[in-house]
């Protein structure tokens, strides 16, 4: 007996009437940080600490790691990559962004160079799918290991540990840590440090924008070495950082974690989307917010509204690169931050106790306000136009804010533009779990820079000077 063929992506987008309805009512609401504590104190501490002491993130656990090792890798992640690889040598890291042929973006991560030939590709699953399709299809002479992140088995062995000390007393913990001044390492570049015995790569970056480092090593010496960082930290006013405030510190160093992988439309792509299983990362994620369209295309996004056309290289050939010529001739959507009017959120959580169900607006959970894999809100002016999306949201109780990282027509896009933002669907909302019956509201924003927080700013102009 024949074993039934698995469904695809593609079978997915065939069978629907229509693919944005469907995402819009899949079940899975915001993205998961498994296995890490809600909280180790409180959520607002959690936050403080990256800007005023030092703190602990574990990585271990929400990113899907990609080794790609063999003569053809290099080759292979270079014709995927809108990004230059000149001068791209072990040691070195980068941020990977990979774009469809018709040039919006499939997906971004941290590449590491870790050795000749080898490699490893950490973030959402989207690119590891898309590096992988090319991989197995285009002739490359590579092999993959593939280590999935922990939200399907929490309780699964990891291949590495992933720490990261952030705050102004990171460097001084890191040299604690190591017995003494750490080796000079570039920004985005890895070295050797020991701490508790172990050999440990330190990626010296600022994920949150204020100094320092990523520590990665063999999972089964993670214990031991998070224990050393936290027994030594103590000194240096260290907090260790819950679920619940980790997903927020991309609002105040202005990183979009959330586009929707542009891969539902397209004749060319019909043959990953067949590749692809319908319970990839692109067929189960959902689609959130006000900005409704029936055409799926209008929730694509290229790489200067994700604020990646700094990175952007036409120095070497890539996939998509005929389209992004073509685009970087025209106008584009600017990255920005915005600024919730503190009133009108209040009147939100008022409503909690003013209105009865039904009747209340979409519930603003804090810090992280996420209801859906793929937030979408639209931005309005004060005529009513759509002049914009914003995407990822929640609260700084660094900034005492609510934050939301938007892409607007530049016309409105510069510092200090009073906005609209639309919350909540229409309708009552949508079938996904997360979302109750409510009514939408209009919520003054006004427009702020990004980077938002000004030490991230500070720290990003100190190491563009380098």
């Amino acid at each position: 007996m024949t074993a039934e063929k698995p469904r695809s992506l593609q079978d997915i987008v065939s069978s629907v009437p229509n693919v944005v309805d469907f995402l819009r009512n899949n079940i899975s609401g915001a993205r998961i940080y498994p296995v890490v504590p809600p909280e180790f104190t409180n959520w607002r501490d959690e936050q403080h600490s990256w800007q005023e002491t030092v703190c602990l993130f574990d990585l271990s656990y929400h990113m899907t790691d990609l080794y790609v090792s063999g003569p053809d890798a290099f080759r292979l992640l270079e014709r995927l990559a809108i990004n230059s690889f000149k001068g791209f040598e072990p040691g070195g890291a980068k941020q990977f962004v990979c774009c469809t042929p018709d040039g919006y973006v499939i997906g971004d991560g941290v590449l590491f160079y870790l050795e000749p030939e080898h490699f490893n590709l950490v973030g959402r699953p989207s690119m590891h799918n898309w590096v992988q399709y090319h991989a197995e299809t285009g002739g490359y002479d590579v092999q993959l290991e593939r280590d999935e992140w922990a939200v399907g088995d929490p309780n699964r062995r990891r291949k590495v540990y992933r720490f990261q000390l952030q705050g102004p007393n990171a460097p001084a913990l890191l040299e604690k840590l190591n017995g003494g001044p750490l080796p000079p390492i570039k920004f985005f570049h890895t070295g050797w440090i020991t701490i508790a015995g172990h050999k440990v790569r330190l990626l010296h970056h600022g994920m949150i924008g204020v100094a320092g480092g990523e520590l990665i090593g063999p999972f089964e010496e993670g214990p031991e070495v998070k224990a050393a960082i936290v027994e030594a930290g103590k000194e240096f006013g260290l907090r260790q950082v819950g679920s619940r405030a980790y997903s927020s510190n991309t609002l105040e160093s202005g990183w979009i974690p959330s586009p929707l992988p542009a891969v539902y439309t397209g004749d060319e792509l019909r043959a990953y989307r067949e590749w692809l299983p319908d319970t990839s990362f692109e067929a189960v994620g959902s689609l959130g917010g006000s900005f409704v369209t029936p055409n799926i295309e209008d929730y694509y996004l290229n790489p200067w509204e994700l604020g990646y056309g700094r990175i952007l290289k036409f120095d070497h050939d890539f996939v998509g690169r005929e389209a992004l010529e073509e685009m970087a001739k025209q106008p584009h959507r600017k990255k920005v931050t915005l600024a919730w009017n503190g009133e009108d959120v209040a009147k939100v959580f008022a409503a909690l106790f003013t209105k009865p169900k039904g009747q209340r607006p979409k519930y603003i959970d804090l810090p992280g306000t996420q209801y859906a894999t793929w937030m979408y809100d639209a931005v309005r002016n004060k005529q009513g136009d759509i002049v914009g999306i914003s995407t990822f949201c929640g609260y700084s109780s660094n900034e005492a804010s609510m934050l939301s990282l938007a892409m607007l027509d530049e016309a409105y896009a510069e510092p200090g533009t009073e906005v609209i933002l639309v919350w909540g669907e229409p309708d009552g909302g949508t079938r996904k779990p997360s979302v109750e019956r409510h009514v939408q509201v209009e919520l003054r924003a006004t427009v702020g820079p990004v980077p938002y927080a000004e030490p991230s700013r500070r720290y990003r102009e100190t190491v563009a000077g380098r």
